[in-house]
């Protein structure tokens, strides 16, 4: 008997996830392989960075979610390269042959050229990066609560955000929110509340990819929660103790110890092995340039989805590195594969925009739901509705609802735990490594 064709899926984030499960009831095996052995929610990662959530509550085991998928089979590795001739994936103890491959490992972080400024502000794409996050900011209040120097308190309590877009934006809120309720009365000799937290934005308006009124209603709900929003404003620097900026051809320096990344993308090890096993096509964000269908070009069999993937061919720009985007094409990609073995024309990919949405912190949101356009409380609600019901596990819901009303009626934010890395200083603060 002929064996099935294989199906390998690398990456078990919203792409690789639904692209398996896509092929529930095909006459195919899948491999699902990661280098995790969970599927991590991203879009709630601030809120594990900043204490309300913790890492279990939006991460599910791979294995627990295709249990009852027969067809699927989960494999923890970290996948190293590819050999397209002989359609294999190369990983440090051998090799894994396919028949279609589809991949969507995600992108990482671009600093614009300038690496050195990762190990002094983190972006937030993992569940490490996240707790570091975290340690980060409650470690600064910790530090301020027992130092004698009224400018390095300051600058302690000074917490700059690089990117405005959801990611920055919701970091922002939260990290005010933190500073002016939740930590408001568990100190003794600071005031959390004086915190002062900066929103830094190259383009003109916060959340640049929204309706320009909802990007104002958005910078005018962190104002009035006390965040400080610069835009037009271009980071040149960054140091462990200061951020120097570019704003209208004045150069300025911040005085801070705690710095966030989350201003841009850019291509992981994986993507970069890929294009050169194939001889891909990279756009300028460094993602892969794909055919209508999803496939490489001249590697039919092989499928790029997802944040690492550059789709142009229906508005003539990529598509958002967003959940929405990289669960369709994987949907898209699972199916093309079936059509191949139908003996069937592929069809291209088409992307249904059903809307963003972005909340600024308690009770304040945006969203942009085709001609509905809502900001404040309603917004919210609908924000909180569809990040809940797309949790994938039942479990996860019901955990995640209830830390959400807890902190809804207290203030409270429970996972407020600062783990790992040094958590002290001598003469001089040292940034937490």
């Amino acid at each position: 008997m002929e064996n099935p064709h294989h199906v390998v899926i690398v990456g078990g984030g919203f792409g690789g996830l639904h692209a398996a499960k896509t092929l529930h009831r095909a006459p195919v095996d899948v491999t699902l392989v990661d280098k995790r052995n969970f599927h991590l929610f991203q879009p709630l990662l601030y809120q594990v960075a900043t204490g309300a959530l913790s890492p279990a509550n939006i991460a599910s085991p791979l294995r627990s979610i295709f249990k009852r998928q027969k067809n699927v089979n989960v494999l923890l590795i970290d996948v190293d390269g590819f050999d397209v001739s002989n359609n294999k994936i190369i990983y440090a103890e051998g090799t894994l042959s396919y028949d279609s491959l589809i991949v969507a490992a995600g992108v990482g972080h671009s600093y614009f050229g300038n690496d050195s400024w990762e190990r002094m502000a983190p972006g937030l794409k993992s569940i490490e990066e996240a707790t570091e996050i975290r340690r980060r900011i409650l470690l600064a209040f910790e530090l301020a609560e027992r130092e004698n120097d009224p400018q390095l308190v300051k600058e302690l309590l000074t917490f700059v955000i690089v990117g405005a877009g959801p990611t920055g934006v919701e970091l922002a809120g939260a990290i005010k929110e933190i500073a002016m309720y939740t930590l408001a009365n568990d100190f003794r000799t600071v005031s959390p509340s004086d915190a002062e937290v900066i929103l830094i934005e190259g383009n003109d308006r916060v959340l640049p990819p929204f309706p320009e009124k909802l990007s104002e209603e958005a910078k005018q709900s962190l104002v009035r929660l006390g965040v400080k929003v610069m835009t037009e404003t271009r980071v040149t620097n960054i140091t462990r103790d200061d951020v120097t900026v570019l704003h209208a051809g004045n150069t300025s320096v911040i005085k801070t110890k705690t710095v966030l990344w989350a201003a841009g993308v850019g291509p992981t090890k994986l993507t970069r092995a890929l294009a050169e096993a194939t001889g891909a096509e990279l756009d300028r964000a460094g993602r892969i340039v794909v055919e209508p269908d999803l496939s490489i070009k001249g590697h039919p069999n092989i499928y790029v989805v997802g944040d690492m993937c550059s789709f142009t061919h229906q508005s003539g720009k990529p598509l958002p590195g967003v959940a929405q985007v990289a669960v369709q094409q994987g949907r898209h990609a699972a199916k093309t594969v079936l059509r191949r073995l139908q003996g069937k024309e592929t069809e291209p990919f088409h992307y249904r925009d059903l809307g963003n949405l972005a909340t600024i912190g308690r009770g304040a949101a945006v969203a942009d739901i085709g001609r509905l356009k809502l900001s404040g409380f309603v917004a919210w609600l609908i924000w909180l509705f569809v990040h809940l019901m797309h949790l994938v596990q039942f479990q996860n819901r019901m955990l995640v609802f209830m830390q959400w009303a807890w902190s809804y009626l207290t203030w409270n934010r429970a996972a407020r735990l600062i783990t790992g890395g040094r958590q002290r200083y001598e003469a001089k603060y040292e940034p937490p490594v």
